[in-house]
């Protein structure tokens, strides 16, 4: 009996890990037609989602939407926080039908269907979903408390997206993200997409970056060359609806 128990309790262990959808995904197919022209990519940490998509060609950027979600069995249901293609969509919840197996995720509602490829779950000391709390400004670390206008920095998988939004207004104020590494106290950014200038796609920036009691503490220089140290906090701690 002993036995049983044990063998059962791994294969729940298994199965719940095979339905995790950390780390950093690409789509494929959408609707039945493979996407050849556009670079689609998620990130999923910590039950939090974000999106980025550009013109594979000309780095041009297209949409970006995210926001919580959940997935039990083969439910998976997103309430979105943030969605530049349509801002009726913010603070709705919708519902598909999920598929996770050989590393891919399949999503159904209706006539839309959506195929994802994983592209990597693996993690670091920044492995998180982020939320900026601190900015030291003249010499004087300015703290704030996350409220309806946020930015948000989500990190899984080897890529990142940061994405300031206001959920209330549904305003959006900007996005970028790319692939990033995280060593010996080093972070490098490399840019794949940027909504507010196409041409710092390629750019690498390089930061100093320490997690203390919890917060990460981001040092370096911005991309327009200015000074910056910033706070960001684990979002399910740090922001409360």
């Amino acid at each position: 009996m002993k036995a049983f128990c044990t063998l059962f309790s791994l294969l729940i262990t298994a199965t719940l890990f095979a339905q995790s959808l950390n780390g950093s995904w690409q789509l494929t197919h959408e609707n039945g037609e493979m996407l050849t022209k556009n670079e689609v990519i998620a990130i999923y940490q910590d039950g939090y989602f974000a999106v980025g998509a550009k013109e594979a060609r000309t780095n041009k950027f297209l949409y970006a939407y995210g926001g919580e979600y959940s997935l039990k069995g083969k439910t998976y249901t997103e309430t979105q926080d943030f969605n530049t293609r349509s801002a009726q969509r913010i603070g709705g919840t919708m519902e598909f039908k999920a598929t996770v197996k050989d590393e891919q995720l399949e999503l159904s509602s209706g006539a839309q269907s959506q195929i994802w490829q994983r592209l990597s779950d693996k993690t670091d000391a920044l492995t998180r979903n982020w939320v900026i709390t601190g900015r030291e400004r003249d010499g004087t670390m300015n703290t704030m408390t996350p409220g309806d206008r946020r930015t948000v920095k989500i990190l899984s998988g080897g890529r990142f997206q940061w994405i300031a939004f206001n959920s209330v207004t549904k305003e959006f104020s900007g996005t970028g993200g790319g692939t990033y590494t995280a060593q010996n106290g080093t972070y490098t950014e490399n840019i794949t997409f940027f909504s507010r200038d196409d041409s710092r796609v390629g750019a690498s920036l390089q930061f100093q970056f320490e997690v203390k009691d919890g917060t990460w503490h981001h040092k370096g220089k911005s991309s327009k060359g200015d000074p910056i140290y910033e706070l960001w906090s684990p979002y399910g701690e740090a922001y409360r609806k």
